[in-house]
């Protein structure tokens, strides 16, 4: 069975046609055309991606991707037809994994999914290490989930990832340009407030008190990283 993806857009020849391109790598594709749509698939089902529109009707993209996140880490890309850096910042803020501009190139999607989903695809374990337990978490590396005594703590594709990376090398300071290569791991458009947004999100779910976090701390100047 391939992948499991829903597309989430109002214009039926886009979806149509990314439909097509999906099927054509054996994936199994499920179209959504406005907000309430869209909430229900993702409801009903979980999939190993979302590529989701903006500018939709009854909810908009955004509206759509907070309430997903609600219930669900599963990875979303937003679709926008907007270039302003603010609007792609807004998608990350409500829990987006990564954005692309429209009009786009379905070879660069087809490039940004398969980079998602194999950074979110439970791996086979390699060597003893399963799980790492640092302080009240505990990463399970292979169905990549995090528990803070005891608690499922629901992390975002990215937000797993920036968290396993530093959690892996406690101590070691990593700087926003380094945390975007080796994180997002291709040449992202986007800046390094992409990863303040991502770093405070994390501290928000993670942290007791996020502007005294106990965990991922800020090196002043130079970048950030995880002491238990």
């Amino acid at each position: 069975m391939g992948k499991k993806v829903l597309v989430v857009d109002d214009e039926k020849l886009i979806v149509k046609g990314l439909r097509f391109s999906l099927e054509q790598e054996n994936m199994e594709v499920d179209c959504a055309y406005d907000g309430e749509e869209a909430l229900q698939y993702a409801r009903e089902k979980e999939y190993d991606i979302v590529l989701l529109d903006v500018m939709l009707p009854k909810l908009d993209g955004f509206q759509v991707c907070q309430q997903i996140r609600e219930f669900s880490s599963m990875p979303i890309i937003m679709l926008t037809a907007k270039g302003e850096d603010m609007d792609k910042i807004l998608g990350l803020e409500y829990g987006a994994d990564d954005y692309i501009t429209k009009p786009f190139n379905i070879l660069e999607i087809k490039a940004r999914m398969k980079a998602i989903m194999r950074r979110t695809t439970p791996k086979e374990a390699k060597g003893a290490q399963k799980l790492v337990v640092l302080s009240d978490l505990k990463l399970d590396l292979e169905s990549r989930r995090l528990y803070i005594k005891e608690r499922e703590i629901n992390l975002t594709a990215k937000e797993f990832d920036l968290l396993e990376l530093m959690a892996l090398n406690p101590g070691k300071v990593y700087s926003r340009e380094n945390l975007l290569n080796l994180v997002w791991g291709y040449d992202y458009p986007g800046d390094v407030r992409t990863v303040d947004v991502h770093i405070r999100r994390l501290r928000e779910k993670i942290e007791t008190n996020p502007s005294e976090p106990k965990y991922v701390h800020t090196k002043w100047g130079v970048g950030y990283y995880f002491q238990a």
